[in-house]
């Protein structure tokens, strides 16, 4: 975990990119997952001794597979469920007040959501033609 001062990109390299392209399993170093990937040297094996930070194992990861394995969490997939339904129930509400704007026969008419806005169009278009009149 970074604290408030450190980012992402202040992180220290531990090795150069010659050694994860020809390094072998041997160094006591763990390949990532993107020099497995695409170089196919060797599988990520080693796992963090008790002792032993997990940040440091995971400075030698580029930025954007850090950003994967945080993304692949629990932890993070359920509060991103959680925004993604606070922001779909908030765009539902906001369509259903659009809705009861809208002069429709019947009234109470379900309409889908574009037939919502294309309705909202043209009624706009309609009274600004009334104000012009």
């Amino acid at each position: 975990m970074l604290n408030s001062d450190q980012t992402e990109i202040d992180l220290p390299p531990t090795h150069s990119e010659s050694e994860s392209v020809f390094s072998d399993c041997g160094g006591g170093r763990a390949g990532s997952a993107e020099d497995a990937g695409s170089v196919g040297l060797c599988a990520q094996s080693r796992v963090a001794e008790p002792g032993e930070p997990v940040k440091k194992d995971l400075q030698h990861l580029s930025r954007e597979e850090r950003r994967r394995r945080r993304r692949a969490t629990a932890k993070y997939r359920t509060a991103h469920a959680t925004r993604e339904r606070i922001r779909v129930e908030a765009f539902n509400m906001a369509f259903a007040e659009l809705r009861k704007l809208l002069p429709t026969l019947p009234p109470d008419k379900k309409l889908s959501k574009i037939e919502i806005l294309r309705l909202a169009i043209c009624y706009i278009s309609y009274l600004n033609h009334v104000l012009d009149v």
